[in-house]
């Protein structure tokens, strides 16, 4: 499966931004995606999952109640609404997907999109 991220982009501290995760190729219905990031310096980090119904979500405490996972099949896209954005969450957002359980573990996704970029400045 082929994962292309997109959306991200410069705003301020409390505005909302929503990153769109496209996909092409196998079935995407069948697989658990996930988003990750990875701030400057740092180590790439699990953001949030949804699972292959999108019956089940998990989110990374650092967002939790202010970042939304949802997934289209018939679109084959899964979204990453943010929200109340701080200057912490600039990243490189990048999704991923893995064709088992939902998972927070980075090295269980096979397949990567590109990245997009999210600024927030202060």
């Amino acid at each position: 499966v082929q994962l292309q991220a997109f959306g991200g982009g410069v705003v301020q501290a409390g505005a909302s931004l929503r990153l769109s995760c496209a996909a092409s190729g196998r079935t995407f219905s069948s697989y658990t995606v996930g988003w990750f990031r990875q701030a400057p310096g740092k180590e790439r980090e699990f953001v949030a999952a949804i699972s292959w119904s999108g019956g089940r979500t998990y989110y990374a405490d650092s967002v939790k109640g202010r970042f939304t996972i949802s997934k289209d099949n018939a679109k084959s896209t899964v979204y990453l609404q943010m929200n109340s954005l701080k200057p912490e969450d600039t990243a490189v957002y990048y999704c991923a997907a893995t064709y088992g359980v939902l998972t927070t573990a980075r090295s269980a996704y096979s397949y990567w999109g590109q990245g997009t970029l999210v600024t927030v400045s202060s």
